[in-house]
Order: structure tokens, then sequence, then C-alpha cells
């Protein structure tokens, strides 16, 4: 299959102008159907039969997700289900698969992977509760995605079944957590999740509940009332409040110029030949207001608010439309103290307010973002910066930092309270339990101290590297320019495994795990190679494998 030409990415949008979903609400239920329209594609080369799906079809899918938290306060649950008749979900376009890149593919993935996860950090951290409401086969990707919903309702017809059909048929795996979720999360039996992972038939009926691939089954003539019913069961365990006003996400609008990306707080300039991209962000511009209901007026516009969706938007931006750029610089400016009143505020009312849960819980997932970005991330404390509380994770989550050491120009590096569990990492741990894994009583007391001039953060290990100012601009360039020399498939594979120490946890698994065995099935010819089952899929041609197990 020929390459396709790749756009620009834009990943910003709104209910309005969606194409492939449809977005209703009734009371304290919010319903997602999908509703995919085969010819509008993110890109050209094929169609969305089924409902399958691509990246434009989970982008609207990430924003009706994010809208219901901030936009619906009212909202509890979110019934997931299809608009065609027979068929919930085909799962990822296949024709989009053989043809993209594997870059794309991986890219792809990688954001439906944290749409998914998404699905369930809004259960368990917003009370957003879901159900799959499968009215028909769902497959691959259709049965992953309801696969990341707290329950999954199965239509009991005779022919609708729930399957994950990419070993048998494409050589591949479930690129969305498929098989982690079956036996983590719906801990089928192991011998029973073979068989249904190596069966291209499907599970459907009694057998699908009794195996726990879903919940219920319920037979058409009952589908709608048992849907409903089922829905207010899960509403009432939502803590949600049910009603009030939201927080309307207006567009970032970023101004796109050459080499850059300039939104209120955060700027984002490309070096294309050095290949290296350049993050300014800007702390506070105001004090934090005086409850949850006032951050809540002040809506999408507050600094914390706008300033997290703004780095959110142009980590994906520059993670799916610069492959080539491998190294990611972050400097910061503005009032550290400010960066720790406005952490206090949400630290303080996000367990009294669903406004500032909710971006607490925005900040959070922005950082994991940062976390799971294939960027050589390096991190610089100057004497303008703001490296405080939420800021300080930058640093922690950075491969490298670099702290000037000058007298003249002091800088600092301060802990606040966020910094003690509020933001973990994929793992489970917070940034600094993951640091100093091999000294567990660390991060209390670094928390104890709180704020660590050059000297005493390279002392503790919070910075890498802390030059004088004779040497600093020398070792910061020399740095910049050794990680964009060296391989960045190698980069990728080293960082990914340094930057999650620990035990593993079922999204780790996704990430690390299914990502690294993906990548290379990807890779091989008896998926991707000319008489690849991937390739060859829709053909009409049986694949020829090699059949040497490595």
């Amino acid at each position: 299959m020929s390459e396709l030409t790749v756009p620009d990415v834009v990943f910003e949008t709104h209910p309005d102008a969606y194409a492939h979903w449809r977005l209703s609400i009734e009371g304290n239920v919010a319903t997602l159907a999908m509703a995919v329209q085969e010819d509008r594609p993110i890109r050209e080369g094929y169609a969305l039969k089924l409902n399958s799906y691509d990246l434009g079809v989970d982008i609207e899918l990430a924003d009706a997700l994010e809208r219901l938290r901030f936009e619906h306060p009212e909202v509890k649950v979110v019934v997931i289900t299809s608009v065609l008749e027979r068929m919930f979900c085909a799962g990822a376009n296949i024709r989009m698969l053989g043809a993209s890149t594997h870059g794309w593919k991986v890219n792809f993935c990688k954001f439906t992977n944290e749409t998914r996860l998404y699905l369930e950090d809004a259960s368990e951290h917003s009370g957003l509760k879901s159900l799959a409401a499968l009215n028909g086969i769902a497959a691959g990707g259709g049965y992953e995605l309801a696969l990341a919903c707290d329950e999954i309702a199965l239509v009991d017809d005779g022919s609708s079944v729930v399957s994950l059909p990419e070993v048998p048929l494409l050589g591949v795996l479930p690129g969305t957590g498929g098989l982690t979720r079956v036996t983590d999360k719906r801990k089928v039996r192991r011998d029973l999740a073979d068989v249904f992972c190596s069966n291209a038939d499907g599970v459907k009926g009694q057998r699908a509940v009794d195996w726990g691939l879903v919940d219920h089954t319920f037979p058409r003539s009952r589908w709608d009332e048992s849907i409903a019913a089922e829905a207010e069961r899960l509403a009432a365990t939502s803590d949600r409040p049910g009603e009030g006003e939201g927080i309307a996400l207006t567009p970032l609008k970023p101004a796109v110029e050459a080499g850059s990306l300039k939104y209120r707080f955060v700027e984002l300039q490309l070096d294309h030949d050095a290949r290296v991209a350049t993050l300014r962000l800007s702390g506070p511009d105001a004090a934090p207001p005086a409850d949850g209901e006032a951050l809540r007026a002040l809506g999408s516009e507050s600094w914390v608010l706008r300033f997290w969706r703004e780095l959110d938007d142009a980590l994906l931006r520059l993670r799916t439309n610069t492959p080539e750029v491998g190294t990611l610089v972050i400097h910061t400016r503005g009032d550290a103290e400010a960066v720790l009143l406005w952490d206090a505020f949400l630290a303080a009312e996000a367990p009294k307010h669903w406004a500032a849960r909710e971006v607490l819980q925005k900040v959070k997932r922005v950082l994991k973002r940062l976390d799971v970005t294939s960027r050589s991330i390096l991190t610089l404390v100057e004497p303008e910066s703001c490296y405080a509380g939420s800021f300080a994770e930058l640093v922690l989550a950075a491969d490298r930092s670099y702290m000037l050491d000058d007298p003249e120009a002091p800088t600092s590096l301060r802990l606040g309270v966020l910094n003690g569990g509020a933001l973990p990492m994929g793992n489970g741990l917070t940034r600094l339990a993951s640091r100093f894994l091999a000294t567990p009583e660390a991060p209390a007391r670094l928390l104890e101290v709180g704020t660590f001039d050059a000297g005493a953060a390279l002392e503790a290990g919070l910075c890498t590297f802390a030059p004088d100012e004779i040497d600093w601009e020398d070792e910061v360039r020399l740095a910049i320019e050794e990680r964009a020399s060296m391989s960045p498939d190698a980069l990728t594979g080293m960082e990914a495994n340094l930057r999650f120490a620990g035990a593993e946890t079922m999204e780790t698994k996704i990430f690390g795990r299914l990502t690294a065995w993906q990548n290379w099935i990807f890779q091989r010819p008896n998926a991707v190679g000319e008489k690849g089952a991937l390739t060859l899929y829709g053909a009409g041609e049986r694949p020829s494998f090699d059949f040497k197990r490595v």
C-alpha cells in the first residue's frame, strides 16, 4: 500500500463540528452515539465503514469526554452506543492502519490509549460513570472501547458478539489495551482469554456474561428500557453535583506562525534544522479566586485551566505533526510563589468543589501526557523561572534538568503540596517517589525542606547538573546537540524504560509492555510485509507467515 500524505492535525473541536459522534443529554445521563461518517476520514485513502475509527473519530471522542467533565456537572453517567443497526463498532480502520507509516500508527494508538484511560480516570476521579451499550457487533477496538467503560451491556439477538480478532485475522495485537483489560480489569480466566483472543468469531449472549467479557445481556425487545435502568443505577453511584452551571471550554486559537505556536501562556518554537522544540511557559497572571465556585465563574479563561489546556494542545501537536523534532527544551518564567498559591488553592478546594477537582485532574492528565511523549525532555532552571509545585513536576518529569548555579543570579526549585501525591504518574507513584525509589523516605524529607537553591537541589538529587555561569551555555548547548545526534529509536526506548520505575500498573502495561510488543509486530513481515496479514486483509489472499518463533 502507498504511504499517505500526512497533514497537520488539529486537536480542538466542538460538538457542533462533530462528524462522527452525536452527543445528547437528558437529565443526568449523556448519550454518546457513534455515527461514523464513512466519507469523512482524517486523511484521504480509506472509508470509515462499519463505524470503524481513525484519529479524527477519536479526537471527537476525547473532546466530548472533556466537555462532559467541565461543561456538564449535571451529567453522572455517559452511555456509549451506536446509531447503526446491529453494529456497535468495527474498531480501528484496517485500511488506514495498512496504509499508514509506522510512526502514524504508533501516535494513533498512543492517543486512543490515552482517551480510553481518560474514560476510566473520569469514573475513578470525577464520578463520571460510563456504560457501554453494545447494540450490535463490537469487534477489536470497538470492544476495547467498551472495556474502558465501567460496565458493558450486549444485546442478545443471536448474532451480536464481542471479539478481539486482531491476532487471528490481522497478525497484530489489539492496540488499545484489550489484552490487558481482559485479564487485569475484567479478570477473565487466562485459558478462556486465550480462546477469546485467538478466535475471530467472538463470543455472544450468556457465554459472554459467563466468561466475564460483558456484564449484562438484554433482548432487543427490552433494550432501551434496560439500558435506561442500568444508566440510572450507575448514576446513583456517582458523586457528581447532578446540577449547576459548567465551564464552557472556549477555543484556544493559538497563533500559528512559521516555526511556532503562540498561545496566551505557552509558546512552542520549532527549530527543524536542529530538531529541537522549545517550550516557554508563563506562570500565573492573577491570584487564585476565593473558592471553587469563584473558579467556576472565572471559566476556562482562568490562568490555571487556560495554561494546562494550552500545554496539552501544544504537546499533542508537537508529537503528531513534527516527528522529526526529537528534543524538547522547557523554560518557565514567572512568580514561583504565585504557582504555589494556585496549587494550594486546588488542593484545598478539590475535595469540596467539582470545578477545582476537574482542574486538578486536568493538571494530572497533562503531566501524564508529557510522561509518555517520545521526546527527550530537558528542563532549564534559570533566574526568572518558576519551577515550583506543579511546575516543579516538569523538572521531575524531564529526562535531564540543568539548574544555573550563580550567586549573582540565584535560581530556586520549590516543592509544594501538589508534589506529595495529587499528581501521580501512570505507575501510581509520585514523580518524587519514582525518582527516589532506592530511598523511599526521601520524598517526605524533601517536601518538608520545600525550597532548594542550585547547590542544594544538586545535592538532594532534584536536578541533574548545576553548572556555574561560565559553563552554563556550553553545557546546555552540548547536551542538546548530543541528544539530537543519537538514534531516535534508541532514545525512545531508553527514555520510556527509565521514566517508569517501580511496579507495573494496568496503565504502564498498556503503554509499556503492550506498546513494545505492538511496535515490534508492526515492523515484522508477518504483519506488514508484502504477504503479511495486515497488508493482505480484505484482498481475498491468505497471508504467508514466517513460522519461526523469535
